[in-house]
């Protein structure tokens, strides 16, 4: 009994996800995007994002926006190389604006740090930051 304790405190041990790094930080600003509150989205530009304490071995990192007043609308994102912290201009991708229909909603945007362009199993860390649309 006490094999099968021990295996399963084990198994249970290998299942815990990483925990994000507190050094890799992202913030954006909206950018230059045009004004939206209908509810119907266009593609634009990406934000401005900044940059901070990417993971060694980063090459890419992958952007992805959600509303999260209405999490199942895909917004999109794109992938990005980078070179070292900083920042990301506005239109390294193109995606679907914020565009809330009522109000004002929060909008998230994560990214992954990856080491290839592409599908990988698992992402070197994660970063998160949001915002209100429009402010």
């Amino acid at each position: 009994m006490k094999h099968f304790a021990a295996g399963a405190l084990l198994s249970s041990l290998v299942m815990i996800p990483a925990v994000a790094s507190a050094d890799f930080k992202i913030s954006f600003e909206w950018g230059s995007i045009p004004r939206c509150t209908s509810g119907w989205p266009g593609k634009v530009d990406s934000a401005i994002f900044q940059i901070q304490g990417l993971p060694e071995g980063t090459k890419v990192v992958e952007f992805l926006m959600t509303d999260l007043n209405a999490p199942g609308f895909m917004h999109g994102g794109g992938e990005v190389e980078v070179a070292e912290d900083g920042e990301i201009a506005a239109g390294a991708f193109t995606y679907y604006s914020p565009c809330p229909p009522n109000g004002s909603h929060t909008y998230q945007w994560t990214a992954k740090a990856k080491p290839k362009k592409g599908w990988v199993p698992k992402s070197l860390d994660t970063a998160r930051a949001k915002r209100q649309y429009p402010e």
